[in-house]
């Protein structure tokens, strides 16, 4: 065999290959090179990781077969190098998902932002060496402190969702404050605002539950069987509304009254694909049209602007939101006045 190929083929797995404590089989590294077009023994391959340990801080598990092998836990591997424009990128990029992703998981990651970092603070003769003071990302809406994550409880959830086993775990119950013990499969993993969320189905029943991450007590592999649902998908179950507290499944015109700063951000950014804005009438006020999901998210959103929009339909969201203001003055009416100056 060429030189060529044998090198490709080292990429290929050195590639591959995950930090401890994860790891992979030599069973599973062969079927994965196979598919990008090497076919080898296994005997081969375990020559190709052994000549690669030597020059690799590379791990094997021998405590059963098939062996396993990983980096070590806290070797950060830059093949290939970092260039200018994936520096700037993961510079820009940790400010925006720093206030999203849970510690547990940046932690995995800060070493690519600390070497970005590094390569554009290394080039003095341009203005690149400032770049990352020059950066910031900032959240639209006020952002809460994402909520901590036991290491090893991220470390378990992700390897059982990844591989497809049933876990056997404690979660504190956050409707009941009482810890309660389920056997789930997982399914799926979403991050929403400062909460991360495991998607899985728990003990006997088909239904898809959402668990949050920092909630987990503990968790460990179940000898229960893997109950798959091949047809799901995340995004599927994203769009029907499960994050955003549907109130019904279809959407809603929406018609409004909204203020000229209001219609300006809306000309900018839409707040869906059919958004219609009238010209401004005598007052100022813009008319606004379009169709949207008919959810919690979207009427908090609107309720965000208060005086500036004024929701003409759909009738119960204009009820509700009067609701919400009448609420508010009658508590604005019984509060005491003293100590007030």
């Amino acid at each position: 065999m060429s030189q060529r190929p044998t090198l490709f083929r080292h990429l290929a797995i050195l590639q591959m290959l995950p930090r401890a404590p994860h790891s992979l089989s030599t069973t599973t590294i062969q079927l994965r090179l196979e598919e990008q077009g090497y076919n080898l023994t296994p005997r081969s391959l375990q020559r190709d990781l052994e000549k690669l340990a030597e020059q690799f801080p590379l791990i094997c598990n021998k405590d059963e077969k098939p062996y396993k092998w990983s980096y070590m836990r806290h070797y950060s591997s830059d093949l290939p190098a970092m260039d200018t424009v994936t520096a700037l990128t993961l510079v820009m990029a940790e400010e925006a998902v720093r206030g999203l992703l849970p510690k547990v998981a940046m932690d995995k990651i800060s070493y690519r932002f600390e070497t970005a970092r590094k390569h554009l603070e290394s080039m003095q003769t341009n203005g690149f060496a400032k770049w990352s003071q020059r950066v910031r990302a900032i959240p639209n809406g006020k952002s809460l402190i994402p909520a901590e994550i036991d290491p090893a409880i991220w470390e378990q959830l992700t390897d059982a969702l990844l591989n497809n086993y049933a876990l056997d775990v404690e979660y504190l119950s956050r409707l009941k404050g009482e810890l309660k013990s389920y056997t789930l499969h997982p399914l799926g993993l979403v991050t929403r605002d400062s909460s991360s969320y495991l998607l899985a189905t728990a003990n006997d029943y088909d239904d898809i539950r959402q668990f949050a991450l920092h909630r987990f007590r503990s968790a460990r592999p179940s000898a229960q069987p893997y109950r798959a649902q091949p047809e799901f998908n995340v995004q599927g179950y994203i769009d029907q509304g499960a994050f955003g507290f549907p109130l019904q499944k279809e959407p809603v015109k929406l018609q409004a009254r909204i203020t000229s700063t209001v219609a300006w951000l809306l000309a900018e950014t839409p707040l869906c694909a059919d958004q219609r804005l009238s010209e401004p009438d005598a007052e100022g006020w813009v008319l606004l049209e379009g169709s949207v999901p008919n959810d919690q998210q979207t009427l908090w959103w609107i309720m965000g602007f208060g005086a500036s929009i004024d929701v003409l339909q759909p009738v119960s969201w204009r009820e509700h939101i009067h609701g919400q203001a009448r609420a508010l003055l009658g508590m604005a009416a019984l509060e005491p006045m003293s100590g007030i100056n």
